[in-house]
């Protein structure tokens, strides 16, 4: 599986952001004034051939160099290096190391201070920023992203050909979680251009964050066929891992490894085969994978997160707490805070706990302040550690924008009954795992809804589901579900009492008599047939739908399949719009 590394390792201390924190006001980015230009690198300019890295943090000038004569605006090719490297990286969609990316930054800050009328770079410059922003958890850099790319469109409309910096405007949208506004600008392009192979990654984020999964696969499978290799490999197996074929997924995302060109690329898809191994509970193959992904790649820090989180799995948590907090200083992304919290809780260090979720609270502030949608993360928080009520409210307002992926239908249902409204959780919840491809929190929740609702045999029978798919999903709620599955006790050997008919009562010896003409004792034969399966009390006996094995397509391709697979989640349960 291993592949020769490109270059070197990333270093476990991340570089400097490559420009001070922006400013709201998007006019600070007009490059006509010194006193607004963003801060440059060292002289990362084309020229720099000879040095071939960064110098390293990013220094203030003080000065514009006049602008050069029209018909100079186009970069030329740059020579090689960081820079290059980046821009290859762009070209082939995989992501560039963190190094890489501040040269590029850098040496498009510079660029558009001398060329203000190179749109193609300010597109470059704002997607740059939008992928730093979502790499650190650091959203002050959307803004900045947004500034670049509008820029762009005022130098050249999207209408004359410039899709780069509509692309760009789509991956802004799904880093802040506005999977409306990113359906509608990749939906403009692939419309102008549907063989502009760019735009589908985007598309395939917004689709899922919707919750239209029939969508998000027929995305994938153009984007693999416009663009095969390990990027469309890793997209179709979060595809598969979402339908729930686990073989599949781990089929893809090997490949993909397998296929990698840089230690980036390959610490994606070594994180994700740590992701699948830990959703099939096998915490110990998830921490080798982390491992792999982290000795690829020692700047991937959502790979720390993960390890930590089987460490916790195989009682491992003095090291899960260490790869926790490794994490966050160089990635403080809030839904890590929310796991390391409510480890600390399970723990019972209540004051650690508490800490974590204040940093929580004033994270997700700080992403509101940038046009980040949180309302999932903060209402599976408030529904767990704060107020349910408030919970339901942020999350059917999320509903409301259609944001109806699986996850926000499971926050929704659980947020629901917890505030004590377990009717109307149950059809979100069902929802969820129609969806979810197999997750052990999304069963669990069911479960305890349906045990809420005294549907005791469909409570045991998705308890139990969650448990045996990972029964270490959660510090808190996996202990919480094995003890809701012991209170509901064990079936009776043999399988329900009431599945089978009622046995005669054997009668009681009497003094011989002639018996009665034409009469006999009635047998088992002539006894009530039994209530069918679906009609009985145990409905937990029926047998689950076989998902249907993707290989049984003679001839199809990955793609093809993908495209051709059912229709996607099933539809809503009733009360569910």
């Amino acid at each position: 599986m291993d592949v020769m590394p490109q270059q070197p390792p990333e270093s476990a201390a991340s570089p400097k952001p490559p420009l001070e924190p922006p400013g709201n006001d998007l006019a600070a980015l007009d490059p006509a004034s010194s006193a607004d230009l963003p801060p440059v690198s060292l002289r990362t300019t084309l020229r720099r051939a000879a040095m071939g890295v960064v110098a390293g943090a990013v220094l203030v000038t003080g000065a514009v160099v006049a602008v050069p004569d029209e018909g100079e605006e186009s970069a030329p090719p740059p020579a090689p290096g960081p820079v290059s490297r980046a821009l290859k990286a762009a070209d082939m969609g995989y992501p560039a190391s963190l190094s890489d990316l501040t040269a590029l930054i850098g040496d498009r800050q510079q660029w558009v201070g001398t060329h203000p009328a190179d749109a193609k770079s300010w597109a470059l410059l704002g997607t740059a920023y939008a992928e730093w922003g979502q790499r650190f958890a650091d959203e002050v850099y959307f803004g900045r992203a947004e500034g670049a790319l509008k820029r762009s469109l005022n130098v050249e409309p999207g209408e004359s050909g410039n899709t780069a910096a509509w692309v760009g405007l789509a991956t802004l949208a799904n880093a802040r979680r506005d999977f409306t506004v990113a359906k509608k600008w990749g939906e403009t392009v692939r419309a102008r251009q549907p063989k502009q192979w760019t735009v589908y990654p985007a598309l395939i984020e917004a689709y899922d964050g919707l919750g239209d999964y029939k969508a998000s696969r027929a995305a994938v499978a153009r984007f693999a066929a416009l663009r095969p290799g390990a990027a469309a490999l890793l997209r179709t197996a979060r595809m598969y891992r979402d339908r729930g074929w686990r073989e599949d997924a781990l089929a893809s995302a090997q490949d993909a490894a397998d296929r990698a060109t840089t230690p980036a690329q390959k610490a994606q898809c070594l994180h994700l085969l740590g992701e699948l191994a830990w959703e099939r509970g096998e915490p110990e193959e998830a921490v080798a994978q982390y491992s792999a992904a982290l000795r690829t790649d020692r700047a991937h820090r959502a790979s720390l997160a993960g390890r930590a989180a089987a460490l916790v799995a195989l009682g491992r948590t003095d090291e899960a707490l260490r790869d926790y907090k490794a994490a966050l200083a160089g990635l403080p992304r809030p839904a890590y805070m929310l796991e390391l919290g409510e480890l600390y809780e399970s723990l019972g260090r209540d004051e650690d706990a508490q800490d974590m979720y204040a940093r929580l609270r004033e994270a997700l502030a700080r992403g509101d302040g940038q046009g980040v949608d949180n309302a999932l993360l903060r209402g599976r928080f408030e529904a767990a550690h704060g107020d349910p009520a408030v919970a339901v409210k942020l999350l059917k307002a999320e509903w409301a924008r259609s944001h109806r992926s699986a996850a926000v239908a499971d926050a929704l249902g659980w947020a629901l009954h917890l505030s004590g409204d377990s009717s109307a959780a149950l059809a979100y919840a069902t929802r969820a795992v129609d969806a979810g491809g197999r997750i052990a929190s999304y069963a669990s929740h069911l479960g305890a809804i349906q045990q809420a609702l005294g549907d005791y045999g469909p409570a045991r029978r998705n308890l139990e589901k969650a448990l045996r798919t990972n029964p270490h999903f959660s510090p808190l709620e996996g202990p919480a579900a094995k003890e809701a599955l012991d209170s509901l006790g064990s079936l009776p050997a043999g399988g329900p009492r009431d599945m089978e008919p009622a046995r005669e009562p054997e009668p009681a010896a009497a003094a011989p008599q002639s018996p009665a003409p034409q009469q006999q004792a009635p047998t088992r034969a002539s006894a009530p047939a039994p209530a069918s399966v679906a009609g009985s009390s145990a409905p937990d006996a029926r047998p689950e739908p076989r998902t249907p094995d993707p290989r049984t397509a003679a001839g199809a391709s990955v793609p093809d399949r993908g495209a051709h697979a059912p229709a996607g989640a099933a539809p809503p349960a009733p009360g569910v719009r």
